[in-house]
């Protein structure tokens, strides 16, 4: 398993930790050979929103507080490949049809259905602004909800996490 991954489950709400882990280790079950899949981002700061929100050219369109990552409630991922099978894993892919393990499956789709499965929604079904990276579980909650939630404070007790 990826320590850098680990480190960010951790990061995620404290809701949807323990299910990511477990999404995580269907990842690596199913991924074998030449790629693994890394969280590049999950919990991410207001002013870290709005630095890839002014970014050129456009990667997301949602402002600081706007996000589902603003409040641990969203993973973007990344493949990484062993191209010269070390174990190094040096390269990033975010190629969506490529089967890196031969199993006669995407890679990608693999991830993405097992998302799926534990009731993930998936960037890359969104028709205006496709984000294929992007996965997120909001509770029935907007980011307008979560941003009033966080406002006004309703916090889990210690933490900077929205109260849901």
């Amino acid at each position: 398993m990826d320590k850098i991954t680990l480190e960010r489950i951790e990061l995620l709400h404290p809701k949807l930790r323990a299910e990511a882990k477990q999404i995580y280790a269907e990842i690596c079950e199913a991924l074998k050979g030449k790629a693994i899949c890394r969280f590049a981002y999950t919990l991410r700061t207001f002013a870290e929103q709005d630095a890839l929100f002014n970014q050129r050219p456009q990667v997301t369109k949602a402002r600081g507080g706007k996000s589902y990552h603003n409040y641990g409630l969203a993973i973007d991922i990344v493949l990484l490949v062993d191209k010269d099978k070390n174990g190094s894993f040096e390269s990033a892919s975010w190629e969506t049809n490529v089967d890196f393990d031969g199993d006669g499956k995407a890679d990608w789709q693999e991830v993405v259905l097992i998302f799926k499965q534990h009731g993930w929604i998936w960037g890359g079904d969104w028709a205006s602004f496709p984000d294929k990276p992007h996965f997120e579980k909001s509770f029935g909650y907007s980011v307008n909800d979560l941003l009033l939630k966080y406002n006004a404070k309703k916090l889990i007790p210690n933490t900077n996490y929205v109260n849901i």
